[in-house]
């Protein structure tokens, strides 16, 4: 039995039918894959973490951006790829396109069971080579916790498992609160 044989889409044909489509897709040199609807608690988390973001970036020229605006990843080994991570965050003025970011400095996943093993592996593979990228930050929804990869010459791993818990955000001189994360998710006193 011989393998699937896959019509590749063209990096100008994704983004032309990404313009007029109502579904995201995400792209992976080549392939297009649609991406499914988030829960509440998942927008309510993703949404905590850009209005924090955005309130404490005032003044600063790094920017928060929320899950509608396309990661341009270029990479040698697999060509080119555009996800739309949860929240992402540049602080290079000349990252300036309209409908993506290549240079971010901060992505944050919010994780779901549907998208946790492409966020652990896939995109921390792809993210990890991204030249301008200081930390990658995955958030459970079923608990509060988060995980942080600071990347640099050595990758630092670091998870935060409470409500009373602060995430450090050293690339943008910055702790957020997981009470403030989970704002409206969990009951908090």
């Amino acid at each position: 039995m011989g393998a699937e044989k896959y019509d590749l889409v063209s990096v100008e044909d994704y983004l032309a039918a990404e313009e007029t489509s109502e579904v995201k897709h995400e792209y992976l040199a080549g392939l297009v894959y649609a991406m499914s609807g988030a829960s509440r608690a998942h927008n309510v988390i993703a949404g905590n973490i850009y209005v924090f973001l955005r309130e404490s970036l005032k003044g600063n020229p790094c920017e928060a951006y929320m899950s509608d605006v396309r990661l341009h990843i270029t990479s040698t080994n697999t060509g080119e790829v555009f996800y739309y991570p949860d929240v992402v965050v540049t602080c290079d003025p000349d990252d300036n396109d309209t409908h993506r970011i290549e240079r971010p400095s901060v992505i944050f996943e919010v994780l779901s069971e549907s998208t946790e093993r492409v966020d652990r592996r896939e995109k921390r593979l792809y993210y990890q080579h991204i030249p301008n990228l200081k930390q990658y930050v995955l958030i459970a929804q079923d608990e509060a916790k988060a995980e942080s990869l600071i990347l640099g010459e050595e990758i630092k791993e670091e998870a935060f498992e409470s409500l009373d818990a602060t995430l450090p955000l050293p690339s943008l001189a910055l702790e957020i609160p997981l009470r403030r994360i989970y704002e409206g998710i969990f009951p908090q006193p």
